[in-house]
């Protein structure tokens, strides 16, 4: 579990199903990450199961639950992924559109930054963004990441932006 001031990251259990359906059928998450056809709460298992949960099993890193630490309420998910595809790890986020603009995002992914360059000691992180997502390619530049070239994904007809950090050498 990683804290910050205000946020508690952690990994999803099939527990935060509701909290997932919701997030996954958010207008911000459909128009830019894309719909995964999360609908109901079975369906919300199936995805944590498959995707978050045998990740962190795999590599040791997925994408966490992020809540407020005073009241424990979910707000959105950030962490690290390794997706088909992308030859590195790649930082991913969203929130709910009711607590976007609160700088949650930054906050956690400053946590996942340092998660990702004191624990697992990876020298180069990505990012993948669609280029409209301007709020997401603002917080990614003040993370010290460079845009580097468009890619497509496997199965995705979507171009995206890519950008990358490496980790800061040690002192």
């Amino acid at each position: 579990m990683l804290t910050t001031v205000r946020l508690t990251l952690r990994p999803f259990m099939l527990a935060d199903a509701p909290f997932v359906v919701e997030l996954l059928n958010d207008p911000g998450w459909l128009r830019f990450i894309g719909d995964r056809k999360v609908r109901t709460v079975g369906d919300a298992e199936a995805y944590i199961e498959s995707r978050l949960i045998a990740q962190q099993k795999r590599v040791g890193y997925s994408l966490w639950r992020v809540a407020l630490k005073d009241t424990d309420e979910p707000v959105g998910m950030c962490g690290l992924v390794r997706r088909e595809g992308l030859d590195d790890t790649d930082i991913g986020f969203a929130f709910l559109a009711r607590h976007v603009g609160k700088g949650y995002a930054l906050e956690s992914a400053r946590a996942v930054m340092v998660e990702a360059d004191v624990t697992h000691r990876i020298d180069r992180v990505v990012a993948i963004c669609d280029p409209d997502n301007i709020s997401s390619i603002r917080l990614l530049e003040k993370l010290g990441f460079t845009f580097k070239k468009t890619v497509r994904l496997p199965n995705d007809d979507m171009e995206l932006k890519l950008f990358a950090r490496e980790r800061p050498a040690a002192n």
